[in-house]
Order: C-alpha cells, then structure tokens, then sequence
C-alpha cells in the first residue's frame, strides 16, 4: 500500500475521532423483517412497544441486522432507531443507546430457523443461553422462558435490502450496563440519541412456548 495512501487515512481516522468528520458507513448488514414460526412478524411501534403482528406491510417490522461481532448482532427498528436489548433479569426493552445489553448471538437452529441469544445473560446454574422470543398471542417473552427448541424462538430473517452501517465508536456505543436494569424513560426522538433510555417492553407470559 502507497505511504501517502497509509498517511491519509490515518488523518482521515484522526479527524473522524475528533469529531471534525462524521463516521462513513462501514458495516454490510441488512434491512428486514424477522418472521417468528409462531405466526408473527417483530415489529417497534414509535412508543418503544416491542411485540408481534401478522399484517408484513407496515414499517414498523422494518429492523436493521447490524453485524457488531463474530456472529453478533444488534436489531435496531427502522423505523424508530431504538436497539432491543434484554436486561439481567430477561426482560427485553428498547434502548437510544447502544449497549452491551443489546448484542445478541445469532445462531442457525437445525430447522433453519435463527435464534437471537443476549451475550451477557443466561442461567447461572445450567448456563442456558437467554433468547428473543414471541409467545402464542404475540408478545414479547423473558428471555429466561424462551427454550430454543421451541417455536417462540425462531425467526426466520426475510431481507429486504443490503446496507451500510457506521461503525460504532465510542460516542455511541456503551460498554457499561445501564445504572438501572430496566430503564424507565422512553425515546420521545425519531432517531437513536447519545443518552441511556428506553421502554420496557416485555408483557408477563404464562406460556413459554
């Protein structure tokens, strides 16, 4: 590679860490929709309310597949920019703000099917891994219910399109847990901010399939 080549996007990376130029879209992930086997389509509505709807044609299934990991991934809603990310004690929330609560392990189940996995929390005993899943009637589960044998946890991706996506730095992205485990304010932006927040969203589920 050419000296000057090396030297300018040194520079280039310096300014963009000082904030003098905006990041450049460096992650291939995709926009989609995740069809869970239970009958539903995820979906975000503004509010932060995370649950399941059959109707495929409204923006709110619309979420970004950002890959952040070897095999991880964040979800962020199209629509309204909030990550879904699961808490310490399973439930699943929308958060502004990237954090670590919002990586999630994507799998390939023998079905073909795809399971999302929170890379923080699992059982303490067994060491089962917490999942992303929808009950029955369509709404969001605590991760510690979902088995990934069952169909509450399988999605099947349908992508719409391939995109770009800034990579991370340290002005958007928390590595440290949210102070409360289940933040109590909700985005009132249409876009991600630079601050904690967001919506629980997890309903009580009496049926873990």
């Amino acid at each position: 590679m050419d000296f000057d080549l090396i030297v300018n996007m040194a520079e280039k990376r310096l300014r963009v860490a000082l904030g003098k130029l905006p990041a450049e879209p460096q992650l291939k992930g995709i926009v989609t929709r995740l069809f869970c086997r239970q009958g539903f389509y995820l979906q975000m509505a503004q509010d932060g309310t995370l649950d399941g709807t059959k109707d495929d044609s409204t923006n709110a299934t619309l979420f970004n597949l950002i890959p952040v990991g070897l095999r991880i991934v964040a979800i962020q809603s199209s629509k309204t920019g909030l990550y879904i990310a699961m808490n310490g004690e399973g439930h699943l929330y929308t958060s502004e703000l990237f954090t670590a609560e919002c990586k999630f392990k994507e799998s390939v189940f023998e079905n073909y099917y795809v399971i999302y996995s929170s890379m923080l929390y699992r059982q303490k005993e067994s060491g089962r891994a917490w999942y992303l899943g929808l009950n029955k009637e369509g709404q969001a589960m605590k991760g510690n219910r979902v088995k990934k044998t069952k169909a509450a946890a399988h999605f099947l991706p349908k992508p719409i399109e391939v995109a770009m996506y800034r990579e991370p730095s340290l002005h958007d992205v928390g590595e440290t847990l949210p102070k409360s485990a289940a933040p109590s304010s909700k985005s009132t932006k249409s876009g991600p901010a630079l601050v904690n927040g967001g919506k629980p969203v997890c309903q009580p589920s009496k049926d873990p399939t």
